[in-house]
């Protein structure tokens, strides 16, 4: 970056110059350490003027940037097919992974498409059709479902149940499970320890179609009679957790529940310990009786033909009505007329159903419900910056809200081009936050901000960190969830990300952290007195994905910090960094992680990135490579102190949560509302794009920061509502 090139009496004509500059004087990274620093206010002067001159040349000339055409990716994909046809079977599972870009997978650049990839589309739009529908000529298939993986033995309170299951039940399952058509199904429970061979646990039962919970569980206390006890045998609660009393126990008792129905009990003989349940496997359907009356039948056939006479007429009316769903604007013959001609070619295999079935398939790979893509205005010249229509509108903020397509009301708003009056949008905004379905944008844009989606391959250690496990794993997990989504749902300030004094805990997670009275594995709001439990900064799932399986990590904590809350990214190593090797001093005594970073820090090629990271990586040492608290590592005391390359000092993770929610809460805000108008839009963000990122958050401010501030500035800001035309 050549500043001497650049006229700092014109920051507008330089933005990508002298954003960097803004920042990096902003954070105290500019001059850099060891050179000579001006006074606190002159910096803080030469900020402001940078920002307000970069901010009135960006009103001057608004560039709203341009969004490629935007494929849906897997999330989206499962979504909509929910959405549009009642069919909540994660549809997005039959397609492979998305590529990542900026930290997110809805970003438009990089989703792209392939051979490989539309054969696999077609493969879903079948498989989805078939469901939706109903095929009658589908054959019995069997699925095996597995259970979670087992607790370790030494925490045996902990054990595999569902919410879904029964209170007071143990050792279970419960899944989902989606069954294509009326008629009978097997089911057959194998036990955790069985031996080979059939199943004794297994019953046919009749079911409709649709997506159904079945759920198998063991009974704390067992239920039976007197006379059903052996003459010999001792009633009781002992055989209710495994436990064996005196005397001989009584047998098991197994339940079988499809939608809470209780549709089987088995009895199981005593065992060497308490059973569990390992597998379940669906088999079917058999002695089909029907396509059954499921959601998605309700939702595609808006009509049924009179009579054979009727049927074309019955089929237009049904495809158009899908037809502009799934497409996500008026639709016109020209439209429906191809979707037709394929109905009328199986119909004539076929009945009603088999021809819309046909007809859904071939919508369901159409680039009109694939891809999002705006249109720009007839003879626009290139450079032209304008204002998108209000369905394309309609479409950006549900995809943006809901990760999905919009719903009837949305849709019917924007084609009445009533979508772009404040008023009526901020309405549809706040509706959309309340509806349930904005839980995916704190699943999707929440889990990749942070990281959380990365838990699920995160290794720890198991000679170093005993107690760590999948169940472990889950609750840290679900503590972050609920955390975030009460943030959002109650329409918290974000800056209570950093600093609420609550949190979501179950028992293990409780004893994890070293919190007492916490009772039982549903996860319940609990205040955090403890200053270093407060805020995310305090939470086990950040901790765990920012460590190595083997121990804590000072850069990579900080730099996530730096890159994530702070929008201050270090940049990339070069190639010739020397490896943090187990170092020792001369006496052959081996150093500290703080001693040994010092020694790296000594190098002039490593200095100027550590300077930054390290400090606010040495400030989270006191949690250990899975977030429980230490105060000592490897035998020496736990030195948390830090000061950052602008001089701030700061002890531990309180006094860094301190530090970002005061000294460094503007950058905080604004380092949010950028990533969450990245996730927004679905491309990175350029310099010209910061004007308007400053601008919702100074507006958000007057609302502390709310959620729905941050959401309804970026719905009303420049780049998510306006587009501009290729310059050639």
């Amino acid at each position: 970056m050549a500043l001497d090139r650049a006229d700092v009496t014109k920051p507008g004509d330089s933005p990508a110059v002298w954003e960097r500059v803004l920042r990096k004087v902003r954070m105290g990274q500019m001059p850099p350490p060891g050179l000579p620093r001006p006074p606190a206010p002159e910096s803080a002067a030469l900020a402001k003027y940078l920002e307000t001159a970069l901010d009135r040349a960006a009103i001057a000339h608004p560039n709203p940037g341009r969004i490629s055409v935007h494929r849906l990716n897997r999330g989206e994909y499962s979504n909509a097919i929910r959405d549009l046809l009642a069919l909540d079977i994660q549809a997005g599972s039959l397609l492979p992974v998305d590529d990542s870009g900026y930290g997110f997978d809805n970003i438009a650049d990089v989703l792209t498409i392939s051979p490989a990839l539309l054969e696999r589309y077609m493969s879903a739009a079948r498989e989805v059709s078939s469901l939706a529908v109903g095929d009658p000529t589908t054959k019995p298939v069997e699925e095996v479902l597995f259970a979670a993986p087992k607790a370790k033995a030494s925490q045996g309170e902990m054990e595999r149940v569902s919410d879904d299951l029964p209170f007071d039940s143990r050792g279970g399952m419960s899944v989902k499970h989606y069954f294509p058509l009326d008629g009978e199904y097997v089911l057959r429970v194998n036990l955790a320890g069985a031996t080979g061979g059939k199943s004794p646990y297994e019953t046919r039962l009749p079911v409709k179609a649709g997506l159904r919970t079945v759920g198998v569980d063991f009974l704390r206390e067992s239920t039976m009679t007197e006379s059903a006890a052996p003459a010999s045998g001792r009633r009781g609660g002992a055989a209710g957790r495994g436990g064996r009393g005196g005397g001989e126990a009584l047998p098991e008792q197994m339940d079988v529940r499809v939608d809470g129905a209780k549709v089987k009990r088995f009895e199981v003989p005593e065992m060497g310990a308490a059973p569990e349940v390992d597998t379940v496997t669906l088999g079917g359907p058999y002695n089909i009786r029907g396509r059954g009356d499921t959601p998605s039948r309700t939702r595609i056939f808006v009509c049924r033909p009179p009579n054979a006479a009727g049927d074309e007429a019955c089929a237009h009316t049904v495809l158009t009505t899908l037809t502009h769903r799934a497409f996500r604007r008026p639709v016109t013959e020209e439209d429906v007329r191809p979707l037709l001609a394929i109905y009328q070619n199986a119909r004539a295999e076929g009945d009603f159903d088999f021809g819309i079935r046909k007809a859904l398939r071939a919508m369901l790979i159409s680039p009109d419900f694939l891809f999002r893509a705006e249109v720009d205005p007839r003879g626009a010249a290139p450079g032209t910056v304008y204002r998108i229509s209000d369905v394309e509108l309609a479409s950006r903020l549900s995809f943006f809200l809901w990760s999905s397509i919009p719903d009837d009301e949305l849709l019917k708003v924007a084609e009445q081009n009533k979508l772009r009056d404040p008023v009526v949008l901020q309405a549809q905004v706040r509706r959309m936050l309340a509806d349930e379905r904005s839980d995916a944008l704190v699943q999707n844009f929440g889990g990749q901000w942070l990281y959380l989606r990365n838990l699920e391959t995160v290794k720890p250690d198991p000679d170093i960190f005993s107690d760590f496990d999948n169940n472990l794993r889950k609750a840290f997990r679900t503590e972050t969830d609920l955390f975030l989504t009460s943030i959002f749902r109650e329409d918290r300030s974000v800056l209570d990300v950093l600093g609420a004094n609550y949190t979501y805990l179950n028992d293990r997670l409780a004893a994890h952290y070293g919190i007492p009275n916490i009772y039982g594995s549903q996860f319940r709001k609990v205040v955090m007195t403890d200053p270093n439990r407060q805020g995310l900064l305090g939470q086990a799932s950040l901790l765990t994905v920012t460590s190595y399986p083997n121990r804590t990590s000072v850069v990579q904590r900080g730099k996530w910090i730096l890159e994530n809350l702070l929008g201050a990214p270090p940049p990339p190593p070069p190639a010739d960094v020397p490896p943090l090797d187990a170092a020792k001093n001369a006496s052959s005594k081996p150093l500290t992680m703080r001693e040994a970073m010092e020694v790296h820090r000594a190098n002039a090629i490593c200095a100027g990135c550590h300077g930054r990271m390290d400090p606010i990586g040495f400030a989270m040492e006191n949690y250990d490579g899975v977030g429980k608290w230490r105060d000592t590592d490897g035998g020496s005391k736990i030195d948390a102190s830090g000061k950052l390359p602008g001089g701030v000092e700061f002890e531990g993770p309180a006094g860094l949560r301190k530090l970002m929610l005061t000294t460094y809460k503007y950058d905080f805000v604004g380092t949010v509302t950028e990533k969450l108008l990245l996730y927004a839009l679905g491309r990175g963000l350029e310099p010209y794009d910061k004007p308007a990122a400053r601008f919702i958050a100074r507006k958000a401010a007057r609302d502390n920061y709310k959620i729905s501030a941050l959401v309804t500035g970026i719905v009303q800001s420049t780049p998510f509502q306006m587009r501009r035309t290729p310059d050639k």
